[in-house]
């Protein structure tokens, strides 16, 4: 049996020095010192020895164990810290090229007006998209028969919740909740029950500006519109204030901004008119103010809103608003 014991050791250490992987490693235990492999069947067999063989086999049987157990150690930190020859740097080629996303044009937008009224001393709000309709009418002044409360123009989920058709209900929750002086911009997505086409999408972004304390008047308003206007557009465009109207200011403004392409002289984009319409303004309505528990013969208010898919469009001269949602990366990449 002690023949047989150096045969086995000779064999196995000739198979461990040409193995060329783990996973022959992996056999080569098995198949000597696993559950079922060589020693251990040895070992089984020192019950047919006699008295005076056992204890001397035994222990030779165990230090064979342990040298094989040591080899095999031994050889897999040697698989461990040799790297395969695939994977051994050639500082010679060239480093591989990662292709790096973009911020989506409307984030840039959205995150550019913030910029810009941070700097201006207003602070951001967010809110709910789920609203309530008490918030987003009747507070704003938006009487109970007014088309924009039909179920045809705003998506209800019951008779008084639907998803938001304006981000204007902020202004209402930050008033109830904060005295003057009020400072804020709420942006964020909005809902309405419109027709896709280039211009029009049941989703999109809507940028709110509220402030209200003492003696605020419309040249306030005016500046700050102004000051927006050159900061997201350029110092050469020139805006117009023209009289419009909306239930929860008085009076009411609508917004332009000279043509970029033309510079005022007019073109086929802005219609020949020299002036792209951007957003609505006004002073606060005085219901609206009381409505939120304002004293409205002390304090005055202005607020202002737009889309950010129509300023992203204006800015970018981008034609069609379904560009914004259909994730071609011909179109995504360009804004970097």
């Amino acid at each position: 049996m002690e023949k047989d014991m150096e045969s086995l050791k000779e064999k196995f250490h000739k198979k461990i020095a040409s193995i060329k992987d783990r996973e022959e490693l992996q056999r080569i235990r098995n198949e000597y010192i696993g559950r079922k492999g060589i020693v251990a069947q040895m070992l089984k067999n020192i019950t047919l020895l006699s008295s005076e063989e056992k204890p001397r086999v035994g222990e030779l049987l165990n230090r064979i164990k342990r040298d094989f157990q040591k080899a095999i150690a031994e050889k897999d930190r040697e698989f461990l810290t040799e790297k395969p020859v695939e994977e051994k740097i050639d500082i010679t080629i060239p480093g591989k090229d990662f292709m790096l996303g973009t911020i989506h044009p409307i984030e840039l937008i959205l995150k550019a007006t913030e910029d810009i009224f941070l700097g201006m001393g207003f602070c951001i709000v967010d809110g709910p998209e789920v609203e309530l309709d008490y918030y987003n009418f009747e507070a704003l002044n938006i009487p109970k028969d007014h088309p924009a409360r039909d179920d045809q123009d705003s998506f209800y989920i019951t008779p008084d919740i639907l998803l938001r058709t304006q981000t204007s209900p902020m202004q209402v929750r930050i008033m109830e909740n904060q005295p003057p002086p009020v400072r804020i911009i709420s942006a964020g997505k909005c809902y309405r029950r419109d027709s896709i086409d280039n211009t029009h999408t049941p989703m999109f972004h809507q940028i709110e500006g509220l402030a209200v304390d003492k003696d605020i008047s419309m040249a306030d308003l005016k500046g700050v519109i102004i000051e927006f206007c050159k900061q997201i557009f350029g110092k050469d465009r020139i805006t117009r204030f023209r009289p419009g109207y909306f239930p929860f200011v008085e009076p009411g403004v609508e917004v332009d901004v000279s043509c970029g392409l033309c510079k005022g002289k007019g073109c086929q984009s802005c219609g020949y008119s020299g002036w792209l319409e951007i957003m609505g303004a006004g002073m606060v309505h005085p219901h609206v103010l009381e409505m939120a528990g304002y004293n409205a013969q002390k304090y005055t208010g202005f607020a202002f809103g737009m889309g950010a898919e129509r300023i992203a469009m204006l800015k970018y001269g981008i034609n069609d608003i379904r560009l914004f949602f259909e994730n071609d990366l011909r179109f995504l990449t360009q804004f970097k």
